[in-house]
């Protein structure tokens, strides 16, 4: 269930009570109701609510990286996994057929040399021959890491593609320019052949180690430490997921189109199913701290600061009570389903506790909360109960009784608690005010 965002509501932590009312009196014709009460010391806490939900640290899906049948898996759903272990294989007949196709060029490049005939424009036939062979083999490799959702081992085959890429250039240039240079009578064939030579063979062996780095992916590993969840997330995607249960529906809405289990089937990959490049294996959930995402309204946020204290309530917990820190509040806002703005404050979840004093269960991610920040206190400051506050022609007022007769006083307010309010000027503390019926009250009224 989710949470509606509110506008800031208030909490107090009492130091010193109130008065208890004085009176509540009606004299004849006087209106009844008005209930009187003093100005006092106090500790008023101004608290902001916002709806929000359980976040893990990171999430990560382990996909298959190319079409072939699970071979292997290693764990089962809710071990716990350490970051490079590995948790599944693919076969893939495909890549290996690559690798092989890619071992006998390198043979073949290794014990042959460059077919003469055909004068130099046979040549540069066999150039671009290999440039197109190169270049079918780079944009292959390209494709196969887009696959790969561990972003630390695709980051690892995208600089291989392009170190392999920058290194074939260089001598495909170097066989250019000598090409060049017999077409211009200043250097001899034998020259340009050795320099094809050179560039067949490097593309050859680029092409072996780019076709083994796609059949080493086959063996799948795990990109972070947490727990096992077999198959995709619930919105269906594939990619690296470290915000995605920060805010599940965006998530949804930016990744692959949400596919959603038969009713009564399980999702999940069995050993020996055929798997398609970019298939769920499992994702892996870092649940060793957990978070908060609130979302908090633009009138709110910029009482909102790193470091804040906040506490929280989940759905799935009743009568506990969680403590939470404000990590960081982000820059950028979102827009709410009404139209508001509001920024997301990421926390840090501790501990909860239940209200018989007992330790409170682990939440899990993705779980509602309603999350109170505690965003201004005011200590040893002049209180007055919120109900005594009036507003007329545009400012705060209160009714002070001196004399036995209510007199409207201006005040300026400061830290604004739900059922207390500080007052930086206007009372002094122990003056005697009106608490209750002030909009019964008239100036020069006399109040008992």
């Amino acid at each position: 269930m989710s949470h509606p965002p509110r506008r800031r509501t208030v909490t107090l932590l009492v130091a010193c009570a109130l008065l208890p009312p004085l009176t509540a009196a009606s004299c004849g014709d006087e209106p009844s109701g008005v209930t009187l009460g003093s100005a006092r010391l106090g500790t008023v806490a101004e608290v902001v609510e916002a709806s929000g939900s359980v976040t893990a640290r990171a999430a990560a899906t382990v996909s298959a990286p190319a079409e072939g049948t699970l071979a292997e898996l290693r764990f089962e759903a809710g071990d716990k996994v350490r970051k490079g272990q590995v948790v599944a294989v693919i076969d893939s007949p495909a890549a290996e057929r690559r690798l092989d196709d890619a071992a006998k060029a390198v043979d073949a490049a290794s014990s042959g040399g460059v077919p003469s005939g055909g004068g130099t424009a046979g040549y540069t036939a066999v150039q671009r021959r290999t440039d197109a062979q190169a270049g079918k083999a780079f944009t292959a490799a390209r494709e196969a890491a887009a696959k790969v959702t561990d972003p630390e081992v695709k980051a690892a085959l995208l600089a291989q593609v392009k170190a392999a890429q920058e290194q074939y250039d260089a001598v495909s240039e170097t066989a250019g320019a000598a090409l060049r240079s017999v077409q211009q009578g200043v250097a001899g064939l034998g020259e340009a052949v050795n320099a094809l030579t050179a560039a067949q063979r490097v593309q050859a062996q680029q092409a072996y180690a780019l076709a083994e780095a796609a059949v080493d992916a086959l063996t799948l590993r795990a990109p972070v430490s947490g727990v096992v969840q077999l198959g995709g997330t619930p919105s269906g995607g594939t990619a690296s997921l470290t915000d995605l249960l920060a805010d599940p529906a965006a998530a949804s809405a930016g990744g692959a189109p949400a596919q959603g289990p038969l009713s009564g089937v399980d999702s999940a990959v069995p050993v020996g199913a055929t798997v398609g490049a970019g298939t769920p294996i499992m994702t892996i959930v870092d649940t060793g701290r957990l978070g908060l995402a609130a979302e908090v309204d633009e009138t709110d946020v910029l009482l909102v600061e790193p470091g804040g204290k906040a506490t929280a309530e989940l759905d799935a917990a009743s009568g506990a009570t969680y403590d939470a820190t404000v990590r960081a509040v982000d820059l950028l806002p979102t827009t709410s389903a009404r139209g508001g703005v509001s920024y997301r404050v990421r926390l840090t979840l501790g501990k909860g506790t239940l209200a018989d004093g007992g330790a409170a269960p682990t939440p899990r991610p993705g779980m509602s909360a309603i999350v109170r920040l505690q965003v201004r206190q005011a200590a040893d400051a002049v209180t007055v109960p919120a109900s005594s506050v009036v507003s007329a022609d545009g400012r705060d007022t209160v009714w002070a009784v001196r004399g036995g007769k209510a007199e409207r006083v201006p005040v300026t307010l400061g830290v604004q608690g739900e059922d207390v309010v500080q007052v930086v000027s206007g009372l002094t503390a122990g003056q005697q005010v009106v608490i209750g019926g002030a909009d019964q009250v008239s100036a020069g009224q006399t109040v008992p």
